[in-house]
């Protein structure tokens, strides 16, 4: 089954703490993974910031429950269920989300309202309810799907620029590519090489390294319809021409099933295809056409800063 949201992880994680007694809550994500039946695959489901997507779930739903007054943590690591949360577990209700809590916990509704008045204030609007507290995805993942919209969009409009670009244009963007991820020393060097061979099914060649221990050839293609496996082959032909191992077909289109297939199971030679998509993906990693409009860093606590020695 799907990893489970927050909402359907608060009554689970209460029912574990209803013994009364402290528990690691490391312990607990193991033992709610076993319950929930989750496979090796989605228990090492990972966010873009390395922590798992299990973990931060569990861990919300411990803070909601903190919040609500049902929980609390004596130490780090440490949950343990209050009178109110026993109580609460007595009355043997079927589920809890959000929407419980704030008609059972008068702090946990004035949180609620806090995080509104700090969206609020944020956005200068007010949701509907704040995304915090929605429990369908955590901040980090409600983060995260935001910055993947982004950068989407943002990988589309550069495509189109690449597309309406002249030859030459596009022939420097990837000079500029190539030598910001470590090929072809400097970028004098790389552009007195790229462009110049013009023969045999070859646009470019540049080093692999900063020394010219090794060179890579480059077909590079500014075109809108799909690459087939014949324009690979035409590539590796011309590849064998030079006698050369090493190649790199970049295009603003997509490849062909058979193209990709064919290049796959190529065995004296190395090519890599980079597509449309990667390619502007490429440029958005390595900061070609694009600049940072602004940047935000995620912090948690240093538990470590508050122990005493």
């Amino acid at each position: 089954m799907a990893i489970p949201k927050v909402d359907e992880l608060m009554l689970p994680l209460l029912l574990l703490a209803g013994d009364d007694k402290e528990h690691v809550l490391r312990d607990l994500v193991g033992t709610l993974a076993n319950q929930f039946h989750l496979t090796e695959d989605e228990r090492k489901t990972l966010l873009p910031s390395g922590q798992s997507v299990l973990n931060n779930r569990v861990g919300w739903a411990r803070t909601f429950l903190i919040k609500a007054g049902l929980m609390e943590a004596p130490r780090r690591g440490v949950i343990r269920i209050t009178p109110r949360g026993k109580e609460l577990l007595k009355e043997n209700h079927p589920f809890i989300d959000v929407n419980f809590l704030k008609q059972r916990s008068p702090e946990f509704l004035e949180w609620c309202k806090e995080c509104g008045r700090r969206s609020k204030n944020r956005r200068e609007a007010t949701p509907a309810e704040p995304p915090i507290l929605t429990t369908e995805h955590t901040p980090e993942e409600a983060l995260d799907a935001a910055y993947q919209e982004l950068r989407g969009t943002l990988a589309d409009d550069l495509l189109k620029r690449v597309h309406d670009c002249d030859p030459t244009f596009f022939e420097r963007l990837v000079i500029e590519l190539l030598v910001k991820m470590g090929y072809g020393g400097s970028r004098q060097d790389a552009g007195t090489h790229l462009g110049k061979s013009g023969d045999g099914g070859i646009d470019g060649i540049i080093n692999e390294d900063r020394l010219g221990l090794d060179v890579v050839y480059i077909q590079a293609k500014r075109w809108q319809n799909d690459v087939g496996s014949r324009d690979v082959r035409d590539f590796v032909g011309a590849l064998e021409g030079k006698r050369a191992t090493k190649g790199v077909f970049i295009t603003t289109a997509s490849y062909t099933r058979d193209a990709l297939a064919y290049a796959s199971q190529l065995t004296t030679k190395k090519v890599v295809l980079i597509d449309g998509e990667r390619l502007a993906n490429l440029m958005i990693d390595f900061d070609i056409g694009v600049s940072i409009v602004s940047s935000y860093d995620i912090k948690r606590i240093d538990s470590d800063y508050f122990e005493e020695d």
